[in-house]
């Protein structure tokens, strides 16, 4: 696979359905200029085609038109393809694990809870790109669709709420921006988990999308037992559930042997 130029995105619009919830919405976000690539076969028409976006992947065509070492920019990735890509991923990658994943469309206005005294709520604006640059460890993925903290600050897809200092402890953003779905992320503070916070935040956000004429939608492993009751209770419905392969190292191949040099009779 080859990586297009934003001028040759219009490749990959007949390969993605417009206007999808959960992953669906990663192409738009992709041409919409979120973070992320789009791939191809070959420059003019391609056979196959993916888009890539923090991590996740969804790869569409002919398998056929697809070698191991052409997939080998997925290393690592979670990859939504259909099943007869599976042979192909598995010559690619030193291991692809199968992970069911659940997509949930919010459906329910639900009432947000007050935020705990000394923590404010309001949508992040460009000038929070420092606060979303100092947000706890291991929250970097949050940032990654984006490409950075300034990225999700200048979007105007997130909420979040603040201590009395300034600090961010939760924040939810569109994850994924498409035309018609937004798919929702969110995560909290180790030290003010369990303070309603997260719940908080996207309920604020649904709001908000809801009144930029979109809907939120949610995106989670089906065994992510706490993601899946937060959904739950802040109005999100089941939609629709898909298999996503976790990817390994790329597999390794013998360079081929050099051709010995032919003797020429002088």
């Amino acid at each position: 696979m080859i990586p297009l130029t934003p001028r040759q995105l219009p490749l990959i619009n007949d390969w993605f359905t417009t206007g999808a919830p959960g992953p669906g919405a990663l192409p738009e976000h992709v041409a919409g200029g979120g973070a992320g690539q789009a791939w191809a076969d070959r420059p003019r028409a391609p056979r196959a085609v993916a888009v890539s976006c923090a991590g996740q992947v969804l790869l569409r065509g002919a398998p056929g038109a697809v070698t191991p070492e052409g997939l080998a920019p997925f290393a690592r990735s979670q990859v939504a393809a259909p099943a007869a890509f599976l042979p192909v991923l598995g010559a690619a990658f030193d291991r692809i694990v199968p992970v069911e994943r659940m997509v949930y469309v919010h459906r329910e206005p639900v009432a947000g809870p007050r935020p705990p005294r000394g923590v404010r709520l309001r949508r992040v604006g460009p000038d929070d790109a420092a606060a979303l640059a100092a947000l706890w460890p291991d929250c970097g993925w949050l940032l990654a669709s984006w490409s950075g903290p300034a990225g999700l600050a200048a979007s105007g897809r997130a909420v979040a709420a603040f201590d009395r200092a300034g600090r961010i402890v939760s924040v939810a953003c569109a994850y994924f921006a498409g035309s018609a779905y937004d798919d929702v992320a969110v995560a909290t503070a180790p030290e003010h988990r369990r303070r309603g916070l997260a719940h908080a935040c996207v309920t604020a956000l649904t709001e908000d999308v809801t009144a930029r004429g979109r809907t939120a939608s949610w995106s989670c492993a089906r065994d992510n037992r706490p993601s899946r009751l937060l959904a739950w209770t802040t109005g999100f419905r089941l939609e629709r559930e898909y298999t996503q392969y976790v990817t390994g190292a790329p597999v390794r191949r013998p360079s081929p042997a050099p051709r010995p040099y032919a003797q020429v009779r002088a």
